[in-house]
């Protein structure tokens, strides 16, 4: 653990927090011996060391000696090239509970994925709603976030749903927010190809062909918590039709795919304001954060596709992409 600016310029509150971080983690002193020396009492230590954490001087990993997680994260890159992050979850626990946990985990994963100069995509959902909640201070520079595909539809213009979502990581990571005020899914992809001439709308296109990372969950039809794009209003019955003829097993910012990965001959994305799978292929990092058995056939389609290169993902979803021997004896 190491201090990143001069003491001196530091306010005062954060000087007390690393100068307890220090005595506490890294010289092992008790909270009574710290009270002692910088004076205080026992509970104004436990609240800098609270600070501490909360403000990200002081970064807590666990290493488990468990094997299950190592295998599963080693298999997972084997198979499919991807780095994976595996949360632990009871096999028990219910989707919302579970999605919970995997948001906890990626919100603080993430600060070690961001950094200073970087254009970040971010597509909006459930997923990202929960991370969003979570998320700790991690200050960067020169950095942008844009949003992937916009959000309105028939019953709302969905600036409200997306901006808060950007907002908050925008706020976390100190980054300026460009927002994709278009409609999710359009009516007529011709209206779609006049919108992408315009000069306001082209900019924040480019903005997306040159993302150094993009951020997203996947939407699913069968997921136990019902993706936005899916319970929204953005489609309609003969939309929902035409997928299922299609074999969308689902999407990436309103982008459909098949199980194989394939996404040629969906109608539906003419439609979409998403970036076309090539285009997100393109970002050099593309993070997905998925947490729900349900979503398990989504996550094959995008591993299929190519679309992910970290995966931070619940235990037990894990387990049924990469079975152990153990696991397919009880099948």
């Amino acid at each position: 653990m190491a201090a990143t600016n001069s003491a001196s310029s530091l306010p005062r509150r954060t000087r007390d927090a690393l100068l307890a971080a220090q005595m506490y983690y890294l010289q092992d002193l008790t909270m009574d011996t710290i009270a002692r020396e910088l004076g205080t009492s026992r509970s104004t230590v436990s609240r800098l060391l609270s600070h501490a954490r909360d403000t990200g001087l002081v970064e807590i990993t666990v290493h488990s000696p468990l094997e299950e997680p190592r295998r599963i994260e080693s298999e997972v890159r084997r198979r499919f090239g991807v780095t994976a992050h595996v949360v632990p979850t009871p096999d028990r626990m219910n989707e919302s509970d579970r999605l919970e946990r995997v948001a906890l985990t990626a919100a603080r994963i993430l600060g070690s994925f961001f950094d200073s100069n970087m254009n970040i995509g971010i597509a909006w959902g459930s997923t990202m709603t929960a991370i969003s909640r979570h998320l700790r201070s991690h200050p960067t520079h020169n950095s942008k976030i844009v949003q992937l595909n916009g959000a309105a539809n028939p019953h709302t213009t969905g600036l409200l749903y997306a901006s808060e979502i950007l907002d908050r990581f925008g706020r976390a990571f100190g980054m300026s927010v460009q927002q994709f005020p278009v409609p999710a899914i359009f009516d007529d992809p011709a209206t779609k190809e006049a919108l992408w001439r315009e000069r306001s709308i082209r900019r924040v296109l480019e903005m997306q062909q040159a993302l150094d990372v993009a951020l997203f969950g996947l939407g699913s039809p069968f997921s136990g918590v019902p993706s936005h794009v899916y319970s929204g209003g953005y489609l309609d019955e003969e939309d929902f039709r035409a997928l299922a003829e299609a074999g969308v097993v689902g999407d990436v910012a309103t982008v459909f795919f098949r199980a194989d990965g394939t996404d040629d001959g969906i109608a539906l994305n003419q439609r979409s304001s998403g970036p076309d799978l090539e285009t997100l292929r393109r970002a050099p990092r593309r993070i997905c954060v998925l947490a729900g058995e349900a979503k398990l056939a989504a996550l094959e389609g995008a591993l299929q596709a190519g679309l992910i290169t970290d995966l931070i993902i619940d235990a037990t979803t894990a387990r049924r992409l990469v079975p152990s021997d153990r696991d397919r004896a009880r099948r």
